[in-house]
């Protein structure tokens, strides 16, 4: 099932718009406001950032437009977009905070041993903008990697900013929930010729290292974020599958955590760690050529091709 959700497209002349996704169909936000859908000029023109900048009043309008539409929709007084429209990534997020290492079995696979929870908390890294792309867009393969990986995430779209947020209100500064694949050069990971045994921005921050989309579903309709499947195949041969309820650190946790370090605002992504089934663990690396796809039920998947960086 898909829910009803916000993409954003590229139209005939390859400019971003946004649609509605209902039951999986395109249908153009601008087209739908003319036929009286409720939407806000301003955030047809600024795309998701513009309605996460507001989303305390956004909210409630967005329920009932996707409502409206999908009424529209089912009454033939919506046309879809064609079925081969090039969908883009939600929006460029500024910051990406991702959770390492959140997953038991992922660890036990990567040889990291963990502390007790109680007495550890999470451990979080960043990625940059320059890292995201959507749908149908290439993995750059970097040549000085020979052991790219796959990690499929559930991502959570901060619509509240805040400091300090306390663990039973975390929840309520999520807009929505989306798909990151945190793309990963594990051999570009590790480095010797510094004190410093790890360095994730060299292995995790390259151009395209974060396929994200292919849309935004709104919190409400993913009430429990704890309870979410997640499933990724490399060229349809199934690696990962799992549930987030076997997140070590769930999104309270993560969220609250995040904010006591930094501000949290409107757009900020948080990538909430990866299930076990990565290629180190199996010892089998993406190669060019290869298709990976990452699947959340209710949300949709993302697809991306791995191609050789040209230097």
């Amino acid at each position: 099932m898909q829910y009803p959700a916000i993409a954003t497209y590229r139209d005939a002349k390859a400019q971003p718009r946004l649609a509605f996704v209902i039951n999986g169909a395109l249908y153009d936000a601008a087209a739908a406001k003319v036929a009286g859908v409720p939407f806000e000029d301003a955030w047809l023109a600024g795309g998701w950032m513009a309605i996460l900048a507001q989303w305390d009043r956004a909210a409630s309008v967005v329920k009932d437009a996707l409502a409206k539409a999908a009424t529209l929709a089912k009454d033939g007084k919506l046309a879809a977009l064609p079925k081969d429209t090039r969908v883009l990534a939600p929006f460029r997020a500024e910051r990406i905070f991702c959770a390492a290492s959140n997953y038991i079995e992922h660890a036990n696979e990567m040889g990291t041993v963990l502390a007790a929870k109680a007495q550890s908390k999470p451990y979080m890294f960043l990625k940059l903008r320059n890292t995201v792309i959507g749908q149908g867009d290439n993995i750059l393969m970097p040549p000085e990697t020979s052991q790219l990986d796959w990690e499929i995430e559930l991502a959570a779209v901060i619509g509240k900013g805040g400091r300090r947020i306390p663990l039973d209100k975390a929840l309520d500064h999520v807009a929505g929930y989306s798909i990151v694949n945190d793309i990963s050069a594990r051999d570009l990971n590790m480095r010797e010729d510094y004190p410093f045994t790890f360095d994730w921005f060299q292995g995790k921050c390259h151009d395209t290292f974060a396929p994200f989309g292919p849309c935004i579903v709104p919190a409400w309709s993913i009430p429990d974020p704890q309870g979410v499947m997640m499933t990724l195949t490399v060229n349809k041969d199934e690696m990962q599958k799992d549930t987030t309820k076997n997140m070590i650190w769930t999104l309270r946790e993560q969220i609250s955590y995040l904010s006591t370090i930094v501000s949290l605002e409107p757009g900020d992504v948080i990538a909430t760690g990866t299930p076990t089934g990565v290629g180190m663990g199996r010892g089998i690396y993406l190669k060019a050529g290869d298709v990976v796809t990452a699947t959340i039920d209710g949300i949709g998947s993302i697809t991306n091709m791995v191609v050789a960086e040209k230097v």
